[in-house]
Parts: structure tokens; C-alpha cells; sequence
């Protein structure tokens, strides 16, 4: 996957159901999701993807030039991802030097044959019903589903900022 595709990911991914829950300051926090994609060379269907993302605080304290993300289960896309960020992601730069890492558990797939904006609604809808605090819908690109996947985190880790923020100094630590 090169620049482009990233960027063109990015663009293109959206958030449709946004979970309650935030990503906790000094805890994990799982976030269970349906990525919605339209594959390129079929029409009349839809892929979902299920399962579980991850973000974990740093586990070690390591020295400045050692601090970054860490991927567990993600492909070589991700490491491309966050290179990207890095040269392109100024307002991330405390992300990155924060050193979270990021994990996903195996997702399952499944094709279905509907229009893309019906199952999407349908899917959010479940969601809503579903009364989980944890559940996030996002619709994305099918070749570059895991930069759907991580653009999802980054947007949760920025609605988290000003908690985690808040945290960090009721602790004293900023």
C-alpha cells in the first residue's frame, strides 16, 4: 500500500456509530466493530468485517527514541499507516510519543448482497438496539480496511484527549 492509498483511505473512512465508552487513560479499553467495504469488482455487495480492536497502554517505559505505536495483529499496512501519520499527522505527535499499542483479535468476514447505504443503516441500527457501550460501526475501503480500521482508533483516541488530559493532571502527572 503505498502514500496514496493511505491518504485516499483516510478520506474516504467514516465513523457511522460511534461508541460511548472513550479509551481509558490508565486502563485497556476493547472496542467491538463492523467495518462496512463495497469490494472494488463486485457490484450488488457488501463485505463485513467483525471483531475486536484493542487500545493498551504502554506496558514498559522506554527511552524517547524507542517510544511509538505497536501493532499486534494488524498487517504491514499498519507500520505504513502510522509512517504516514507521522509525516502527515502533526496534531497525533503526542499519540505517537505516548507509545500506545493498538491490537486486533481475528475478524470475520462476511459478504452480503445489499446496497451499501441499506446495510449500513441496518448494521447502525443493530447497534443502536444492541445496547453495547462498546460497539462501533464504520464504513470503509475494502483494499486498505485495516487503515479504515486504525482511522477509527485515531478518531476515538482524539474524542478521548480531553478526559484522558483531565486524568493526567487530577494525578499530577502533567
Amino acid at each position: 500500500m503505498n502514500r496514496s492509498s493511505i491518504d485516499y483511505a483516510m478520506r474516504q473512512t467514516k465513523v457511522l456509530y460511534v461508541p460511548d465508552r472513550r479509551i481509558d487513560t490508565f486502563g485497556d479499553t476493547r472496542f467491538n466493530f463492523r467495518l462496512i467495504t463495497e469490494p472494488v469488482d463486485e457490484v450488488g455487495v457488501c463485505r463485513i468485517r467483525s471483531g475486536w480492536v484493542e487500545a493498551n497502554r504502554p506496558r514498559i517505559i522506554r527511552p524517547a527514541d524507542m517510544n511509538g505505536v505497536e501493532t499486534e495483529g494488524f498487517g504491514a499496512d499498519a507500520a505504513r499507516f502510522f509512517q504516514w501519520l507521522q509525516e502527515h499527522g502533526a496534531p497525533m505527535q503526542a499519540l505517537l510519543k505516548y507509545g500506545f499499542c493498538f491490537s486486533r483479535t481475528k475478524v470475520h468476514e462476511e459478504m452480503v448482497h445489499d446496497n451499501l447505504q441499506e446495510l449500513a443503516d441496518r448494521v447502525v441500527q443493530e447497534s443502536l438496539s444492541s445496547g453495547d457501550p462498546f460497539r462501533a460501526v464504520i464504513a470503509g475501503v475494502d483494499d486498505a480496511w485495516e487503515v479504515s480500521l486504525l482511522y477509527f482508533i485515531l478518531e476515538m483516541v482524539q474524542k478521548s484527549h480531553e478526559i484522558n488530559l483531565f486524568d493526567f493532571r487530577r494525578r499530577g502527572i502533567l
